[in-house]
């Protein structure tokens, strides 16, 4: 079955997709729009859900991108709930797991990815569960009531959000790292052992090193976790926070390089002709990992890519150059980071970890290249400009609360 042709489609109605959407209209773009989405729901923010959501402190309504007014308004086609599963380069059309197929002149893809599923006995059993989606943690939420004991397996920011959320809704909560720290990948050695302590005083026990050798079940329902050491950990929810899997397929089916990604060039480009790629799926040159090519999982990667393309669409190449920055929302912690810390050969410690506030400076041959500040704003705020430039400080100047970071740009 056949849909329409647009001028531009965007599949994917996550935070890049929309915002793809809305910066085509912003530079004067008249031509059709329509987002395809594989969800039944208008675009939403996805930080929320390990967050706020999940806490029930925000409504579903209160994380909505935009309403359905302000895509009616701007002629912006909504297709919700359609996967699209492959794509034909010659005709220009792709089309979705029900057979309905939409025409396209430029295609963007903003599909993002799926969480990685645990491969080990018991991983689809009722009761385990990623963090992903709206319907993801709406399930989470309908089994509380039931719930005393969780397993938490992944050590990263979606996996400590949530273990921070339940443990204040007051579930036994334990959390499942297989490296020696938790946020291995993205953060220091001493803003990590900060996060385990914190964790560990709210009653969380983390537990590191640990390999899941399965999850058991009872009548199809998951009620424990066995580590690799035989040791079964009590547990009605298991929640399983390890990573995602682009969703890729159809474009490198189609013939499109990539990988773990699709490969776009510095205009969001991807080897097939007028399909752009942009957000968590899209392997890029970053000029904040010394150029080399990434894929960035963030909000204002996704944001961000989303303008480049949206110039590019029409006529205005300016390559991607914005600095990432990330956040994280953990108890009364903000966790706040600017720049890319993966490299880096030196920490400098800025402030009293105690105190819970303080800045980790990240150093790379002398340079700035990352902050991760945890009640710190002004060092977050002050701290880009350093960053951006490749600041060579001193570390002990780093280090000093009392010098204002601004005061550092020229030192």
């Amino acid at each position: 079955m056949a849909a329409d042709r647009f001028n531009v489609l965007i599949v994917g109605a996550g935070h890049g997709g929309a915002q793809a959407a809305v910066a085509l209209r912003q530079r004067k773009f008249e031509g059709s729009i329509a987002i395809i989405g594989e969800e039944p729901e208008l675009p939403y923010e996805r930080p929320p859900l390990s967050k706020e959501y999940l806490a029930g402190d925000k409504s579903f309504e209160r994380i909505l991108i935009r309403s359905a007014a302000f895509w009616g308004e701007r002629n912006i086609t909504m297709l919700t709930g359609h996967r699209v599963v492959s794509i034909q380069v010659d005709a220009k059309i792709a089309t979705t797991a029900v057979g309905l197929e939409v025409g396209y002149d430029t295609l963007i893809w903003a599909a993002g990815g799926h969480p990685r599923r645990m491969s080990c006995d018991g991983h689809d059993l009722v009761g385990v569960h990623s963090v992903r989606s709206r319907a993801d943690v709406d399930r989470m939420m309908n089994e509380l009531d039931t719930v005393t004991q969780v397993v938490v397996i992944g050590g990263g920011y979606i996996g400590l959000e949530a273990a921070a959320v339940l443990t204040k809704l007051g579930k036994n909560v334990t959390v499942i790292e297989a490296q020696e720290r938790v946020l291995a990948r993205v953060a220091g050695v001493s803003l990590s052992h900060f996060y385990e302590d914190e964790h560990r005083a709210h009653g969380v026990n983390v537990r590191l090193g640990q390999v899941v050798e399965s999850i058991e079940g009872h009548d199809g329902k998951a009620v424990g976790v066995r580590l690799g050491s035989g040791e079964v950990l009590s547990a009605q929810m298991v929640i399983v926070g390890i990573g995602i899997i682009p969703s890729v397929d159809p474009l490198l089916k189609a013939g499109a390089d990539g990988g773990n990604g699709v490969t776009v060039d510095e205009y969001g480009r991807t080897t097939l002709p007028d399909i752009f790629a942009i957000g968590d799926c899209a392997m890029h040159p970053n000029p904040f990992a010394g150029g080399l090519p990434i894929r960035l999982e963030s909000v204002q990667n996704a944001n961000d890519m989303a303008t480049t393309v949206a110039r590019a669409v029409t006529g205005d190449l300016e390559a991607y150059h914005a600095v990432p920055w990330f956040w994280s929302n953990q108890y009364d912690l903000r966790l706040q980071t600017v720049g890319l810390s993966t490299g880096h050969d030196q920490e400098v410690l800025r402030g009293d970890p105690a105190t819970r506030s303080f800045s980790v400076i990240y150093l790379k041959k002398g340079r700035v290249v990352a902050l991760d500040c945890v009640n710190a704003t002004k060092d977050y705020v002050q701290g880009k400009a350093l960053v951006l430039g490749g600041a060579v400080v001193a570390p002990e100047r780093l280090a000093d609360t009392a010098t204002p970071l601004k005061a550092l740009l020229d030192a």
